[in-house]
């Protein structure tokens, strides 16, 4: 009687794949924003592939991506490093903030077709609140002054605009979050989001958009202040347990 071969196992669809590899590109790029994998840190394609329990393609493409993204480079032979902040590209990334911003705020006080100001309703409650109010958790007004800046631009109602807002604020990410490590930037925040917000409320657009310019141009001065060592600090106060993917 024949033996009879099972057939090899089928391989993964060409959408799992791009899925898998999109996971581990988010899951990676996380790891450099909270701080798991600092400038310098260095890593295996195969270290990647046993934290993540994922096999070595999805891993590899996404850590072309992030090569081309300018988050890590690939050692001759040595697997793959974080890159140094490149603190020339971190000026140029804050001035088309300033731009796009800028932009945003203009058409929201004017106001211009297809903007939203109903998006500004829910930044009322984070941001016009009593100082006795304010939150004191670091990484969440953070996350809030993202979504601040965001919030900003897509209400403004040019999808383009908006995606490339969003480009932005992903590849300033993690430089970014360093400046809400230090409670007196918070609390600047919090002081300085409220007169812009007031203004753009108020329509008043000359005096958003120098309010803004000049928010917007101290955390880039923060930037230059940045050292290795508050990297470092930051990467204990984010420790936490990495995710895992499923294979």
């Amino acid at each position: 009687m024949p033996s009879v071969v099972s057939p090899p196992p089928a391989a993964a669809p060409p959408a799992a794949r791009r899925s898998r590899a999109e996971g581990v590109y988010e899951l990676l790029k996380r790891d450099i924003a909270d701080f798991r994998l600092v400038p310098g840190d260095r890593f295996t394609e195969g270290e990647i592939c046993e934290r993540l329990s994922v096999s070595r393609t999805p891993v590899r493409q996404a850590l072309y991506r992030l090569q081309q993204e300018g988050f890590v480079e690939v050692l001759y032979r040595s697997g793959w490093r974080v890159l140094p902040f490149d603190f020339d590209q971190f000026d140029q990334l804050y001035d088309l903030r300033t731009v796009l911003e800028t932009e945003a705020v203009r058409r929201l006080c004017a106001p211009a077709p297809g903007v939203d100001r109903a998006a500004l309703d829910g930044l009322s409650s984070i941001w016009l609140i009593d100082e006795s109010e304010r939150s004191q958790d670091m990484v969440q007004v953070g996350a809030w002054d993202e979504e601040f800046h965001c919030t900003l631009v897509v209400a403004a109602g040019n999808a383009e605009m908006a995606r490339v807002h969003r480009d932005v604020t992903e590849r300033i990410r993690i430089i970014r979050r360093l400046d809400f490590t230090k409670r007196p930037r918070v609390d600047a925040t919090y002081e300085e989001h409220a007169r812009i917000l007031r203004a753009v409320l108020a329509k008043r657009g000359d005096e958003a958009c120098r309010l803004l310019t000049a928010h917007i141009g101290g955390s880039k001065a923060e930037v230059r202040k940045i050292t290795l060592h508050e990297v470092y600090l930051a990467r204990h106060s984010h420790d936490a347990p990495g995710v895992a993917l499923e294979n």
